[in-house]
């Protein structure tokens, strides 16, 4: 056997997209490899990968404002947006690799295209969004980007959230045509189906206790079968921490250095659903504005069409709430037991620093109904009360650590990998844009736990994302190439030939 292949045994803990996307690429480069799954509830997909518990955004940076910021000069840094981009554009080559060799089937279930739009109001936002629109126009991988300060035009684009707008303030928008709806709750069972035909052992109703590394160098990891109530012990040579909110403390159960000195802070989302058929015709695109002053980047308003069960949806949100749990199914006392000696100091800074976000936390918690109607308004100013309800979506842990730019006790925004110098165990931390980034960050842990069986994968690697290793805003043949196969396997045609138009 060549070293890529030598026999490993791999843990996965949690059976979200996360540990899907990274089993399914083990079970193509190492399919003799032994994969056990453990995850705590029922099925698969239940926490954050359900569709309910996030904004299924195809995160691509075509329309999240946050991603793109305004320097002191007025110009604006695109580059957040130009990585993020080119991550999901990963994702979707992965997908298609699956699709076209039949691993998973129906993309329609967990992809559908859809326009994405930024939305601003006031002559600021205005200039900013100009700016915005100029520095992407001059990007390849956003050339498609269409602007307009015309209501008309922009009543074309978004009929429902022009209808009765009466104010004089100047608004302006920008749209992408090659934007999608992802439902990320099906594309891991998809993903898991898969797994199973290929012999990967998924046990459910199985929670992971304790892992502790052998002087081997292998781990043994504590589960407990919550059914029968027995206790197991499994060892693994490779152990990957996938578990959404309840990450942090494995991760802190392993011992491993590079885990010291993180903390987490729980952040709670929720949404209005549409329940007028009449009102969810009338929308038919992803519209995101500006985060409010203080408020937190996972709380930027959006209106979004979605494709939840194959039926269209419309949702409005997130309003931002406050829960000690770290999942939706965890304990009040997760964020409790999560300070420890090594990062309890980082624990009390960023609480210091962040008496703004408390304060929103606060007031989005005790916002009435008639307050987030009014909210909902400032996107949709006929909105009517009983055409519209609050559902709560899923719990997000933002990393808190500290760093040379901001200091100690940096609350971090993003998705974040903690692996052990051997790699023999990654934990993956934080939150959006998660999910839609997930093959890139799954490539980047093999990089760096499987640095030697890499090199070996590489020409497989390179069939399943044919940009692995590139960039395609340096490469616009190449983008225009993959923009047209990945439309193709996905089923999202007319979404790119729009962008070539």
């Amino acid at each position: 056997m060549s070293n890529g292949e030598m026999k490993k045994d791999v843990i996965l803990i949690g059976a979200g997209v996360m540990s899907a996307t990274l089993g399914s690429i083990l079970k193509e480069l190492a399919p003799d490899w032994n994969i056990t799954v453990f995850e705590k509830l029922a099925e698969e997909g239940e926490e954050s990968s359900n569709v309910w518990n996030n904004a299924g955004t195809g995160h691509a940076a075509l329309c999240e404002l946050n991603y793109t910021n305004e320097k002191p000069d007025g110009s604006i840094d695109i580059s957040k947006a130009e990585k993020i981009n080119e991550q999901f554009h990963v994702s979707k080559q992965f997908w298609s690799y699956l699709v076209n060799h039949q691993r998973i089937s129906r993309p329609q279930d967990f992809i559908m295209p859809l326009p994405h739009i930024s939305f601003v109001h006031g002559a600021d936002n205005v200039t900013f969004l100009k700016n915005r629109y100029e520095a992407m126009a001059a990007n390849p991988l956003f050339q498609a980007i269409e602007y307009s300060d015309d209501p008309a035009t922009i009543r074309k684009w978004i009929p429902l959230m022009m209808e009765e707008r009466t104010s004089d303030e100047p608004i302006a928008c920008t749209k992408i045509d090659a934007g999608t709806d992802v439902n990320f709750g099906s594309l891991t069972h998809k993903l898991f189906d898969y797994l199973k035909n290929k012999n990967v052992n998924v046990k459910y109703r199985h929670s992971v206790e304790d892992l502790n590394r052998k002087e081997s160098g292998s781990w043994e990891v504590k589960v407990k079968n919550d059914e029968s109530g027995e206790t197991e012990n499994h060892k693994a040579d490779f152990v990957f921490i996938g578990g959404g909110g309840k990450s942090l403390h494995l991760l802190q159960k392993s011992g491993i250095p590079e885990g010291k000195g993180i903390g987490g802070f729980p952040v709670s989302g929720q949404f209005m659903v549409c329940r007028n058929p009449d009102v969810i015709q009338q929308h038919d695109a992803k519209v995101y504005g500006k985060a409010p002053v203080g408020a937190p980047p996972m709380s930027v308003p959006h209106l979004d069409t979605r494709y939840i069960d194959n039926e269209r949806s419309l949702l409005f949100g997130p309003f931002a709430g406050f829960s000690p749990k770290f999942l939706k199914t965890g304990s009040m006392m997760d964020l409790i037991t999560s300070v420890k000696p090594n990062n309890v100091m980082t624990m009390l800074a960023a609480g210091a620093k962040e008496m703004a976000l408390t304060k929103y936390l606060i007031g989005q918690v005790l916002l009435s109904k008639e307050k987030r109607m009014d909210a909902l308004r400032e996107f949709v100013p006929n909105a009517k009360s009983e055409d519209w309800e609050l559902v709560v979506s899923g719990q997000r842990v933002q990393v808190i650590k500290d760093t040379e730019e901001g200091g100690k006790g940096t609350l971090q925004f993003g998705t974040e990998v903690v692996n052990a110098e051997d790699g023999s165990i990654a934990a993956l931390l934080g939150a959006s844009p998660g999910a839609s980034t997930a093959v890139h960050v799954m490539l980047d842990i093999l990089n760096r736990c499987f640095p030697e069986q890499v090199k070996e994968w590489e020409p497989k690697i390179k069939e399943m994302v044919p940009s692995y290793g590139l960039s395609l805003a340096d490469n616009p043949d190449l983008l225009h190439d993959i923009e047209a196969s990945t439309g193709r396997a996905l089923g999202l045609e007319k979404k790119y030939q729009a962008h070539q138009a």
